[in-house]
């Protein structure tokens, strides 16, 4: 069973950064996909940044690129999302996703329904 625990999120100031992660647990192997989707009130949920092929590939919605970085820990079981120059349109509830890649293909940009597994989220307000 797949467990997924995000933490870091916080209230800054725009411009300022955050690091998020996402500690993983359930799983060993590497065919799993990871990445983060974002929900702002009001809004639908949107997929942000996606590291997958074994975290040889990822995507970064357009919104976010040149800001956000994704990578992942193999020996932590951690996926994070460096944030760097935030706005305030980035402020949003942030999940943690993943998926397995022999039974879910990649989609791009990410969909909801691709993700079996979510975690709570941590919420991150830009003011």
């Amino acid at each position: 069973h797949v467990q997924l625990v995000e933490s870091g999120g916080a209230s800054v100031q725009a411009g300022g950064s955050l690091r998020l992660s996402c500690a993983a647990s359930g799983y060993t192997d590497s065919s799993y996909y990871m990445g983060w989707f974002r929900q702002a009130p009001g809004k639908e949920r949107e997929g942000v940044a996606l590291i997958y092929n074994s975290g040889g590939s990822t995507y970064l919605v357009d919104s976010v690129k040149g800001r956000f970085t994704i990578s992942q820990d193999n020996a932590k079981n951690t996926l994070y999302l460096q944030m760097n120059s935030l706005k305030p349109e980035d402020t949003a509830m942030y999940f943690c996703v993943a998926e397995d890649e022999r039974w879910r293909p990649v989609h791009l940009p990410p969909r909801e329904s691709d993700f079996a597994y979510w975690g709570q989220g941590t919420q991150v307000t830009v003011s």
